[in-house]
């Protein structure tokens, strides 16, 4: 492809748009890891929320859906939606317990809540288990798909997508800090979603579509649907059934952590107060599931039609590398049909997506590092200066080692399902943490172990012919992962008790999991109201998801199930406006005393 004049001045104005907050920010992030890293733990929700989602919204995400429609139909999305149930749960449960323990990340929440030697190792295993390795393999994956729309959009080899694409990065980042990387993403997000709109526009309209009506009536009536066929239990199973029972609260994942953690923990740990944690959440929870799905379904749907398979999407593009073709190409493949000027908003959005999830990833590796590694362990004393200049240079770091990683992947959905196995099985621990005093380091360090142990072992044994699907090899790593670490909680001491009273007085967790440790004259009188967050996770629920299918039944031409969806949206809304100022009244006289 060519891109015309016109494609390099809107690129050109979009790209200094978006990156003009790191130059405006560069010298407050200088001033210290707190501004560097938490960005004065000042920001507002409506910001951080926008950030949440930008940071999800990246390359790879739309490649995703792209694969995912094609191969097994749009059901096979509940994959991702799933985890809805878990992030409606770090709104309501989660949100203002995190901006309560004051902490600069969350892996520092390790030393707050567990004692001793255990907590420490901890705490220093994940900050290169998850900062280095894990950060790097999510970066590769995302940078992949950069590889594959840059092959496609403008004839770069691999290896010249991600020199560019890596230097950008890190002059970015290396500059911006998190306050910088905050507000890059409402520019960046509102540039990306514009492209995508921009690209089902244009999808829509062409000849082999023609239109919302032509393409209902020519995608075959399995791939449209919402629910999975059920007489299929072999789908229904990998793609419905897996995700909500199991998945959702069973396996950490980037940006869908049960109980919040990485990138989101980040986040609420910058909002101005738990309001704000907690708002923040909410707005990304709402507009990651609900408002960004369908533009890029829609572009998936019209891919079938316009490059029916996969010899389609090579005929087409006969200059993109035989290793890089698959499903998830389909959506680059369709963005070639744009004309000129939109063609520079759609690579200019790309690209905005990109950087945002990368600057974030960056940002957020770079933190655990640098204080939970370098600071807490090697250097103690460490000037704020010498910390900040050494988390450029981490960015920088980490930026080449994921570049490295490009190289060992080929799809969106392998990747996509790799993370998954990694954090199989862990996931009920971050969420019992909180509101459970048994739980100790032991716990953690044993299901780490055994997830990757597990994850690591059946992968090797398909790959040596032993025949088991990818959702029943999840349910083995979950059972035999979570057997581990409950065997290994009861045979190890709990953490010291003034280590629990003390977590208990800083973050007021509710319920009855703390009677052993904390007395009946030691129980704080404003905790969260059990009750009231159970409704409103059930409300939050029921308000994405009627807004999420009631849109889909519009778009279908199913106007009576469309209203009714959407009236079920507005009625679970308004139960929403009057429910969370309740929530935000449990607690706050205790925090402002």
């Amino acid at each position: 492809m060519q891109l015309a004049t016109i494609d390099w001045i809107v690129i050109a104005v979009c790209l200094a748009a978006a990156f003009a907050p790191a130059l405006y920010y560069a010298r407050r992030a200088g001033q210290g890891t707190t501004e560097f890293f938490a960005s004065g733990r000042s920001a507002p929700w409506w910001l951080i929320g926008t950030s949440m989602v930008a940071t999800t919204f990246s390359t790879d995400t739309p490649n995703l859906v792209t694969d995912f429609v094609r191969t097994r139909g749009v059901a096979a999305n509940w994959e991702w939606w799933a985890f809805l149930l878990t992030g409606m749960l770090t709104v309501f449960f989660y949100a203002r317990m995190w901006r309560r323990s004051g902490v600069l990340t969350d892996l520092e929440f390790y030393e707050l809540r567990y004692s001793g030697k255990p907590a420490a190792f901890v705490r220093g295993f994940r900050a290169v288990y998850l900062g280095l390795l894990f950060n790097c393999t999510i970066m590769a994956s995302v940078t992949l798909a950069a590889v594959k729309i840059a092959n496609v959009m403008l004839g770069w080899s691999r290896l010249q997508t991600v020199i560019v694409c890596g230097l950008i990065c890190i002059v970015f980042s290396a500059l911006a800090g998190l306050w910088g990387v905050l507000a890059s993403d409402l520019i960046q997000f509102t540039i990306a979603m514009i492209g995508v709109f921009a690209a089902a526009y244009v999808a829509l309209s062409q000849p082999q579509v023609g239109g919302l009506a032509g393409l209902v009536a020519q995608v075959d009536p399995a791939t449209l649907r919402l629910l999975p066929d059920f007489s299929d239990w072999g789908l229904t199973l990998s793609v419905l059934v897996i995700p909500l029972t199991i998945q959702w609260w069973a396996v950490w994942y980037p940006g869908a952590e049960p109980g919040g953690g990485s990138y989101i923990a980040q986040r609420m740990l910058a909002a101005k107060d738990e309001k704000h944690a907690m708002a923040a959440t909410l707005w990304f929870n709402i507009a990651h599931y609900a408002l960004r799905p369908w533009p890029w379904i829609i572009v998936a749907l019209c891919s079938i039609l316009v490059f029916p398979t996969l010899g389609d999407i090579k005929t087409a593009l006969p200059h993109v590398s035989e290793n890089l073709i698959g499903n998830d190409l389909a959506y680059p493949a369709m963005l070639t049909l744009l004309p000129a000027g939109l063609l520079g908003l759609l690579v200019a959005s790309l690209l905005s997506a990109y950087v945002s999830t990368m600057s974030t990833h960056l940002n957020w590796g770079c933190s655990y590092l640098v204080h939970d590694l370098y600071r807490r362990f090697l250097r103690p004393d460490a000037s704020e200066r010498h910390l900040v200049w050494l988390s450029r240079v981490v960015t920088a770091l980490l930026m080449v080692v994921s570049g490295a990683t490009v190289f060992l992947l080929s799809t969106a959905g392998e990747a996509f399902h790799l993370l998954l196995s990694i954090g199989a099985g862990t996931g009920l621990i971050y969420l019992l943490r909180w509101f459970w005093w048994r739980i100790n380091a032991w716990s953690e360090i044993a299901a780490m172990a055994a997830s990757f142990t597990i994850a690591f072992g059946l992968f090797i044994a398909r790959k040596g012919g032993l025949e088991l699907s990818s959702h029943a090899a999840l349910v083995w790593s979950v059972a035999l992962t979570t057997v581990v670490w409950v065997v290994v909680t009861f045979a190890t001491p709990p953490a010291d008790r003034e280590t629990l009273r003390r977590f208990y007085r800083t973050v007021r967790p509710a319920g009855r999991g703390w009677a052993e440790v904390i007395g009946p004259d030691e129980i704080a009188p404003n905790r969260d109201n059990l009750s009231l967050a159970a409704l409103g996770w059930v409300l939050g629920c029921t308000f994405v998801y009627a807004l999420l299918f009631g849109t889909g039944a519009m778009l279908y031409g199913e106007t009576m199930q469309g209203l009714l969806c959407l009236a079920v949206a507005g009625a679970s809304g308004i139960g929403l406006a009057m429910l969370v100022p309740r929530i935000w009244g449990t607690g706050n006289r205790a925090a402002r005393e």
